[in-house]
């Protein structure tokens, strides 16, 4: 039982990536949870109910910070302390290759779906993504781009923990309703689809 749950945290884990994020996401590093957390909270409550302004807010923000360091820097020149621990702020040119190729693959991917349903060898894909698309819209119609951030990062902080606790129950259920998907998708690729292709061949053969 103990190793049926550790390999079931272990694969969780490593669903997730592996690495710090993963860690965060699964709340292992708590106050990096809390953290998040409470900065998600604050900062939804400050732009989406208090009525600040992202702009005026992160320049307000900086303004105070320039200010601290440079009189921090000042006095500490004049009573020979030391300077503020600023670190050499730079991103490598790795980073930048790395950031570059998962973006170019991103983007490859997504021209690659649009195309196959440009030109319409993939009904399924397309109804995917319509659904997706459609989705995405009536949600954007309910709320603001930052609340659903906000909703989004609730979200990350929870759903793997719940996951991660009831994996056997949620993976049980979940293959009940994709075989119930599926049984309907076949229904109507079965009535709808293949006879709506048939229409069409005729109609270029004619």
């Amino acid at each position: 039982m103990v190793e049926s749950n550790t390999s079931r945290r272990t694969s969780v884990h490593q669903a997730l990536g592996g690495g710090s994020v993963a860690d965060l996401l699964l709340w292992r590093k708590w106050y990096g949870g809390i953290v998040l957390l409470i900065s998600a909270s604050t900062m939804w409550f400050l732009f989406e109910r208090a009525g600040y302004n992202f702009l005026s807010f992160v320049s307000n923000v900086l303004l105070l910070l320039v200010v601290i360091l440079f009189f921090w820097a000042k006095s500490a020149s004049l009573l020979n302390r030391p300077l503020p621990p600023i670190p050499n702020l730079e991103i490598s040119e790795k980073t930048i290759v790395l950031v570059a190729d998962e973006l170019r693959a991103r983007i490859n991917y997504a021209l690659l779906i649009a195309h196959d349903i440009a030109i319409g060898r993939n009904l399924k894909v397309f109804l995917l993504v319509a659904c997706g698309l459609w989705l995405i819209s009536y949600i954007g119609s309910l709320f603001n781009f930052l609340t659903l951030v906000y909703i989004g990062i609730l979200l990350s902080l929870s759903v793997p923990v719940l996951y991660e606790k009831f994996k056997d129950h949620i993976d049980e259920k979940l293959c009940i309703t994709h075989g119930i998907i599926q049984t309907q998708y076949r229904k109507i690729d079965e009535n709808v689809l293949k006879k709506f292709l048939v229409l069409n061949k005729e109609k270029k053969i004619q």
